[in-house]
């Protein structure tokens, strides 16, 4: 009998992996001009998991990434609405999840996001995205917690080869 060396192997550690970006970000205009820059690496079809505490920055990122983007309007947390879809003439639109409140993959399916010809940011997404995309971004951010300081850390890592080569 021949095992299968795959069997119960998650998607993550059978994709490739590559650091994208590791700083120390000192300001949300910093965040927020981070990104702007990745907004320049995106395209339709991409999924972004943004990892961090309450207050951490994930929002202020959003927002850059929108302006980056050129989206309509202002982008604001969708906490209470748990999606927002951000249009973009003619391009495909910036959709941002606040996933918090998610208890499953399935509750996540159940909002019908068309991840394939969208530009998703989904918050608080570790765990429910797993089978959403064969390649994808994590934002890692964490931040001093001592109050002495606003400065947040921040790793991306891409999985998948979209992100091979890919530096912000």
């Amino acid at each position: 009998m021949v095992l299968d060396s795959t069997e119960n192997t998650s998607v993550k550690e059978l994709t490739s992996t590559h650091q994208i970006y590791e700083q120390v970000i000192r300001t949300s205009e910093d965040m927020h001009e981070l990104g702007i820059r990745l907004a320049k690496q995106l395209k339709a079809g991409d999924l972004v998991i943004l990892i961090g505490p309450l207050g951490a920055g994930k929002t202020t990122l959003t927002r850059g990434v929108g302006e980056g983007l050129g989206v309509e309007g202002n982008v604001s947390s969708p906490t209470f609405v748990i999606a927002r879809t951000h249009k973009r003439e003619g391009k495909a639109p910036l959709v941002h999840v606040d996933a918090y409140r998610l208890g499953s993959p399935s509750a996540l399916d159940d909002l019908d996001i068309p991840f394939a010809s969208s530009i998703a940011l989904v918050e608080w997404g570790k765990g429910l995205t797993d089978d959403i995309s064969e390649h994808w971004l994590e934002v890692e951010i964490s931040r001093d917690t001592s109050g002495e300081t606003e400065e947040r850390q921040i790793k991306i890592t891409g999985y998948g080869d979209r992100w091979a080569g890919v530096s912000i």
